[in-house]
């Protein structure tokens, strides 16, 4: 073999080992852009969302923040796994997701039947579904980012996440329906709907755990 030929097998050997190694660092990298859009995304509505509960003081809407910012605080142990490029890691981050998508229901379950034991007056109607508006807006755009990303990646936890996101997307209608029946007034209706969104969201909990339980990552 002359030394050019050793040089060039050498140099094939090298890529070869290079290709071995780039895709997982590729993966992390994606991953990692995936859930950092995904939380500025999300971030932005959970923030334009607060404005207006602290004005309208609906608890539908409290309901759909607080879900909407327990589904930001998810990128972080994504983010993790993802920099971390581990399996383990991702399957625990997917556990953490269907952990926070439960919390999330609790609270909002709470604050229903607090509204439905104190009523309160729910204000600025046409604020609070701009606010449900934005945060269907932001959930359907975070999903899209999150369930492309999952499925390139073969990631059961940010497919999961995704589909968490799409079905917010849906319940923040239920704060713009909240808007209307108030405007007739229908009062109760609010911590109602409040209530709708909990099952909603236990049942989003449901179906991550059986994705979460079921996937593979790589």
């Amino acid at each position: 073999m002359t030394m050019h030929d050793h040089h060039s097998a050498h140099s094939h050997a090298q890529g070869h080992s290079h290709g071995l190694i780039d895709p997982s660092i590729k993966r992390s990298r994606e991953g990692l852009r995936a859930v950092a859009w995904a939380l500025l995304v999300l971030g932005i509505t959970a923030a334009a969302q607060a404005v207006v509960f602290a004005a309208s003081g609906s608890v539908a809407l409290l309901a759909d923040l607080i879900h909407n910012g327990g589904d930001a605080a998810t990128a972080i142990p994504l983010g993790i796994a993802f920099a971390l490029r581990s399996a383990r890691a991702e399957r625990w981050a997917g556990l953490a997701v269907v952990a926070a998508i439960f919390i999330s229901a609790c609270v909002a379950a709470y604050e229903a039947v607090d509204r439905l034991v104190n009523p309160q007056d729910v204000d600025h109607l046409v604020a609070l579904g701009i606010a449900g508006a934005i945060g269907f807006a932001g959930n359907w755009i975070a999903a899209r980012i999150r369930t492309r990303a999952g499925r390139q990646l073969d990631s059961p936890a940010l497919v999961a996440d995704g589909a968490h996101a799409r079905a917010d997307a849906y319940v923040s209608l239920a704060v713009v329906a909240s808007a209307a029946v108030v405007a007739l007034g229908l009062q109760v209706a609010d911590p109602l709907i409040g209530l709708g969104i909990t099952v909603v969201i236990l049942r989003i909990t449901w179906d991550s755990w059986r994705t979460v339980r079921g996937g593979h990552t790589h």
